[in-house]
């Protein structure tokens, strides 16, 4: 098949997407938790974009160099990653739930030279025992007083010209390093190019539906690959004004923000739909200005999708995709939807259902959700391990790792993962990462994490855990277990459900059986 408007001109840097939107028109809306608003319009935002942009160039960093960004939702974020992609640097998007063991894999991996964060990111940074030989540039964002051995952003961007060109980059040299977690040992570092923007963009446009016009809140967070994916490069890439709430989550937060703001086009978790369906007084809201809601992360309850189309006339569309592509199944606006289906393959021949020879399967038969592997927007590998991409690729299709079936009409019905990865409220958690961090506890003698089915998050962390000789469980060993997880790692990662258990099922060569635990949970809470 053919994907050549999917393709980059050979000479391309993603920043020229938002270049191109260069304006007085609002770019970003800033909210926060005690009501405070600020604004940035896209000539301002690309002034400082090229500060930045100058100021990291004058420190030492150039095309190609690593730099490990981990900041919250503020206007900063954007400007620090335009600013990186304009000068051809390589993105590393890092949450602000890391911790130092995490934080240390991924610099010593990547070797990047610098890292970016906010304060509190900083100081895990700072808690890295390992020798880090690659990193020099230590840069604070969060605007307060210098941290000891950090640079201030401010202090990088004074003086420098509000004027810049991009850097020359070609649309295969590497834009964004983005680590995914594996079901065992460390995260993949997944390497995008500037030409996987450019795709992306184009991609997702019929799924999004967002206007110039339009006022876009994308909920996702920065250091995770759905906030490049909406927040960042469709927004800005399409000329609309973002909205950032920069702030705990609350339902009712939310739905007055919608109300208040009028928000046009909406992108939330379905953790966060499923919390705000069971608001009181949800009818109550004036939700009339959204023409365009989707979801991503994992499959949307039917119920919820109802609800919202009953009450306030939209219907909320399911997205399917990787950190390892971009979406690739949907329900596209003003096309026909069938409630409860992922969607549609996003052009036909894009996405096939194949068993493990790589054969198509029959209309209603349950396979592997696969990737046709000259798709533009398909990752260029994993990070220093160039064999790992092609050990799973059947034929001409990347195989994804998630099941689902194909009905007459061409839209396909999630069917669950096809290995241990965990999916919770949009989070994608490896079982190795959960049980790591608890074998670190003097009580753990062996443990298994499975997802375990949650109305609201739609799954969360299960942990089997075998006890030491001579310790018994507790409620209070759990807490205690639970905020152990919580230190060592981030801490969305840790088991809201901890369940002693003499002996886990193994296979004869001594492999865990999580797929038994797994199906277990599943029957339990059916």
């Amino acid at each position: 098949m053919n994907f050549d408007q999917w393709i980059a001109p050979e000479q391309y840097n993603i920043s020229s997407e938002i270049e191109r939107h260069k304006s007085d028109k609002l770019a970003l809306r800033l909210l926060d938790d005690q009501g405070h608003t600020t604004s940035i319009t896209y000539n301002d935002l690309l002034k400082q974009v090229n500060q930045l942009a100058g100021g990291l160039n004058e420190l030492g960093l150039a095309k190609g160099d690593r730099v490990l960004v981990m900041v919250p939702r503020t206007i900063e974020a954007y400007m620090i990653y335009v600013a990186c992609l304009k000068l051809g640097l390589v993105i590393i998007p890092s949450s602000e739930m890391l911790r130092a063991k995490d934080l240390s894999y991924r610099l010593q991996h990547s070797e990047a030279r610098a890292v970016i964060a906010w304060a509190e990111g900083a100081a895990e940074v700072d808690n890295i025992t390992e020798e880090l030989p690659a990193l020099q540039f230590r840069i604070d964002a969060s605007g307060g007083g210098q941290t000891d051995g950090w640079i201030t952003l401010g202090s990088l961007m004074e003086g420098q010209p509000e004027e810049r060109e991009a850097e020359a980059t070609h649309r295969d040299d590497m834009a964004i390093l983005a680590y995914t977690s594996g079901t065992t040992g460390n995260p993949k570092g997944v390497v995008h190019s500037h030409g996987w923007g450019y795709a992306h963009l184009r991609i997702t446009a019929a799924w999004l539906g967002i206007q110039s016009s339009d006022l876009v809140w994308a909920t996702a967070a920065p250091g995770w690959q759905k906030w490049i994916w909406t927040p960042f490069l469709s927004v800005l890439g399409s000329g609309a004004t973002g909205l950032i709430y920069n702030g705990s989550f609350s339902a009712e937060r939310y739905l007055r923000i919608i109300q208040e703001n009028q928000v046009q086009v909406m992108c939330c978790t379905p953790t966060e739909y499923r919390i705000m369906a069971k608001t009181d007084g949800l009818s109550g809201y004036d939700l009339s200005s959204i023409r365009s809601a989707v979801s991503a992360g994992e499959p949307l309850n039917q119920a919820v999708i109802k609800q919202f189309e009953e009450l306030f006339g939209f219907i909320i569309r399911d997205g399917y995709g990787q950190t390892e592509n971009t979406l690739l199944i949907g329900n596209l606006k003003d096309s026909p939807i069938k409630i409860g289906s992922m969607g549609k393959s996003i052009v036909p021949g894009l996405v096939e259902i194949i068993d493990d020879e790589g054969r198509p399967q029959p209309m209603g038969e349950v396979g592997s959700i696969a990737v046709h592997t000259d798709m533009p927007a398909l990752f260029k590998s994993y990070y220093k391990d160039p064999e790992r991409k092609g050990a799973n690729i059947v034929g001409s299709y990347f195989i994804t790792g998630d099941r689902a079936s194909k009905d007459e009409e061409g839209y396909l019905w999630f069917e669950g993962r096809g290995d241990d990865i965990i999916i919770s409220s949009g989070y994608t958690i490896g079982p190795f990462e959960v049980e790591e961090a608890l074998l670190r506890h003097p009580s753990v003698k062996e443990c298994a994490a499975v997802a375990s089915p949650d109305e609201i998050r739609g799954h969360v962390v299960k942990a089997f855990i075998v006890l030491r000789d001579g310790v018994s469980g507790s409620p209070e060993l759990v807490k205690e277990l639970q905020d152990h997880v919580k230190s060592v790692t981030a801490p969305y990662k840790y088991p809201r459900k901890i369940e002693f258990i003499n002996e886990l099922p193994k296979t004869n060569s001594g492999k865990i059986r999580r797929i038994e635990l797994r199906q277990r949970e599943a029957f339990l809470n059916s």
